[in-house]
């Protein structure tokens, strides 16, 4: 979602579209798609039924390309503030994910096993890729943007 949602964006140029509502709304409607999905009963109800998983998929997956659209037309403050939030509120499901002292997943109790994982393991290394790698994704863009952003004002002076 972090890498796929921005590549849909630049291959469909959502960026030049007027989509309605501001960048702090489509920041809480994306992170709220977000964790509603991970809430163990909606991701458990995902995983049993194939429609349910796709609208899970898809539903991520636009709320992130419109957020990412109306990040791409912000001025510089408002997309670095909103990308630092969504950093913090995927960190902290990851953290959740990570530090929680059982499986909140009950569709990976029986599945892991293969894998040589116990259902906390499994979920511990989902917790830490959605946070390390997942929030690098936002802090990289953040930081780009603020550089840039800085590049243009020492131009103009």
């Amino acid at each position: 979602m972090s890498v796929f949602a921005p590549l849909v964006v630049a291959a469909l140029r959502l960026e030049r579209l007027a989509i309605h509502g501001s960048l702090v709304g489509w920041t809480v409607i994306h992170v709220l798609t977000f964790w509603l999905w991970h809430a163990p009963p909606f991701y458990e109800a995902a995983m049993s039924s194939d429609a349910t998983f796709w609208a899970m998929q898809v539903s991520i997956v636009a709320t992130a390309a419109l957020w990412w659209a109306k990040v791409f037309r912000a001025p510089a403050p408002a997309a670095t503030t909103a990308l630092l939030a969504t950093l913090v509120a995927m960190g902290s499901l990851g953290a959740l994910l990570t530090f929680a002292h059982r499986a909140l997943y009950a569709p990976h109790w029986l599945t892991t096993q293969d894998w040589g994982l116990s259902p906390l393991e499994d979920q511990q290394i989902a917790g830490i890729v959605m946070w390390a790698p997942g929030s690098l994704v936002y802090l990289l863009a953040a930081l780009t943007i603020v550089y840039r952003s800085l590049g243009t004002r020492a131009a103009t002076i």
